[in-house]
């Protein structure tokens, strides 16, 4: 545990309260809740940010940011049987982990309430990743308010919401559909919410994410790494039908660290300089998952036979290997990037007309920042939810391929990007007009800024009744 913090020198109103920050340790989670973080510790709030040791070094940036306004508690994570010793992070286990992890997790909570009562100024705020909604029933132990923060969509809140509601009561067929949602959406079995879809009735650790999940809707407030212009009428009906307070707050993060990478960035970038304005495609799946040998050299031949310039950063898996030869005949159009990614300056770069992703929340909003239209491939957890946002609701994607194990025709994957780069359709304009309305929104008096300055003031009214 780090010394107990002093605030930074800029003092508001905000500067007595105390929060305690408790980010879900996987890639798709921690990064925006850090951000959201930094936003809360430069309006003047103390934070203590719960992690365990391995994770401990993601702080590191943040923590140089703001040494005394921000300090942390440090546990060890709890030992589990189904997981390997060591392991402290999805990313190391892949999404199939998350049960196991967000079980082993609520097992801090003897060492937190312990850690709660004999700190001299405890937090009076628990602010937590919407995987960790056991932190709402320590809150009610403490007697105090907890924040569900959500670094996923509003329509996938309302979509796990209602199954975990009527869990006895879905259709045996294959289609699911929400009647009560905005928009009646359906999805088949397949394309429910990997988090849902895995849920196994009496095991112990899936009936923790269960009872987590459904805790959510007891906090005291929502905060969504979203946008109105994106999905105002989800954010709308969380607000009305499904918080049982009624706070929901939208805003952006921005973000703090500046990643850096090899040298070879440098040079992708210089390579797009040569490209004429959107005419190069960017390929990148996210950080966690594999394509399969059928898959990559589905995608490579779809890729080659375009004849459209393109990015595709692959995995430094041994087992990510595109068809040998393909670099050579593609090497005065494409670039092949093995392992880290410049990802967010390639997609603002002016080169860049397209992305196919599986449609990650993260990349998603990325893709929208940059104005870049997005080519979908869903595979697992949100990913399909996300798709049907884009795709259906909002226009400004092109559906490519769908499914964790497709092996996409190589012939239609090659007419899809052609006709997407190389002609003015409407997904490419929507896009843009997508990027427009988000910038209006993240910037100062923007409704991202005004709900950040809301949850600050209304952090700053909150104090815990004497026991």
């Amino acid at each position: 545990m780090a010394a107990t913090a002093t605030n930074d020198t800029t003092i508001t109103a905000a500067s007595t309260t105390h929060i305690l920050v408790f980010p879900y340790p996987a890639q798709g989670h921690m990064p925006a809740l850090l951000d959201l973080t930094h936003q809360l510790a430069l309006q003047g709030l103390k934070i203590t940010i719960l992690v365990t040791p391995k994770n401990l070094p993601a702080l590191t940036s943040l923590l140089s940011t703001h040494p005394t306004s921000i300090e942390t508690l440090v546990l060890p994570f709890p030992p589990h049987p189904k997981l390997p010793l060591g392991l402290e992070n999805v990313k190391d286990i892949g999404n199939s982990g998350n049960a196991h992890v967000i079980a082993a997790l609520s097992r801090l909570e003897g060492e937190v309430i312990q850690w709660f009562q004999s700190h001299p100024s405890p937090p009076q705020v628990i602010l937590s990743d919407f995987f960790l909604g056991c932190t709402q029933l320590w809150a009610t132990q403490l007697n105090i308010p907890r924040i569900a923060f959500f670094s996923v969509s509003a329509f996938l809140t309302c979509i796990l919401t209602h199954l975990w509601l009527h869990l006895d009561k879905l259709p045996t067929s294959n289609t699911v559909k929400f009647s009560d949602l905005p928009r009646s959406p359906s999805f088949i079995q397949d394309h429910l919410p990997s988090i849902f879809r895995k849920f196994r009735e009496g095991d112990p650790d899936w009936e923790i994410v269960k009872e987590g999940m459904l805790a959510n809707s007891k906090s005291w407030g929502y905060v969504y790494n979203s946008f109105d212009a994106l999905e105002a009428e989800y954010l709308d009906h969380l607000q009305k039908k499904v918080l049982d307070q009624g706070r929901v707050y939208i805003i952006r993060p921005l973000s703090l660290i500046n990643h850096t990478g090899p040298d070879t960035r440098y040079d992708v970038l210089n390579w797009l300089d040569t490209c004429p304005d959107s005419s190069v495609l960017y390929v990148c799946f996210g950080s966690q998952k594999l394509l399969t040998e059928p898959q990559i050299r589905a995608l490579a031949l779809g890729l080659e036979q375009s004849k459209t310039r393109f990015i595709w950063v692959i995995k430094s898996d041994s087992s990510q290997q595109v068809p040998d030869g393909f670099e050579e005949r593609i090497s005065d159009r494409g670039v092949v990037l093995r392992g880290w990614a410049p990802q967010v300056e390639i997609l603002n770069h002016k080169a860049v007309g397209g992305f196919v992703s599986h449609c990650g929340w993260n990349s998603l909003l990325e893709s929208i920042m940059a104005g870049v239209m997005l080519l979908t491939w869903p595979m697992e957890a949100d990913q399909f939810v996300n798709t049907k946002l884009l795709v259906e609701y909002t226009g400004s994607a092109v559906k490519l391929c769908e499914g964790e194990n497709t092996v996409p025709d190589t012939d239609e994957l090659s007419r899809i990007i052609n006709e997407s780069l190389g002609q003015d359709i409407p997904q490419k304009a929507m896009a843009k007009a997508m990027r427009e309305r988000a910038l209006q929104e993240v910037k100062t008096g923007g409704s991202s800024s005004t709900n950040l300055d809301e949850l600050v003031k209304e952090l700053s009214l909150i104090r815990v009744p004497k026991t």
